[in-house]
């Protein structure tokens, strides 16, 4: 993966979506997963063509039809991408993020417990 297109785009996140769910499509195929109003085969083809120069998705050929799938998996495009949001937003700081999302999704007395119970697990 390139280093330095390591974020996608709104249209780009959704069509790696659908190839994560799906772990393989035609262009039809992913045009098909997605809800109304459906973007163009073009369109669709247009992401799948920048994904791939950006390393994010490959092709085998069947017959006349490419099938892509993901190269990079979710996972680790989440871990990319929340590391470079807690390095750029953050300053680097993990706590700071945590309590980000902790205050603005207003969590319950029980929900900041299950973070505490799996900061301790993840501790020791």
């Amino acid at each position: 993966m390139k280093e330095e297109s390591k974020t996608l785009t709104k249209g780009e996140l959704q069509v790696m979506n659908i190839l994560w769910e799906k772990r393989h499509a035609t262009v039809a195929e992913a045009v098909e997963a997605f809800t109304e109003p459906r973007p163009a085969y073009n369109t669709v083809l247009t992401f799948l063509r920048i994904l791939e120069e950006k390393g994010f998705v490959g092709h085998r050929k069947e017959s006349r039809l490419y099938v892509y799938h993901p190269v990079v998996q979710k996972g680790e495009y989440t871990r990319m991408y929340m590391k470079e949001v807690r390095d750029s937003l953050f300053d680097g700081s993990a706590k700071s993020l945590i309590s980000f999302f902790a205050e603005e999704e207003n969590l319950s007395a029980g929900e900041v417990q299950e973070l505490i119970d799996m900061l301790q697990k993840i501790n020791s």
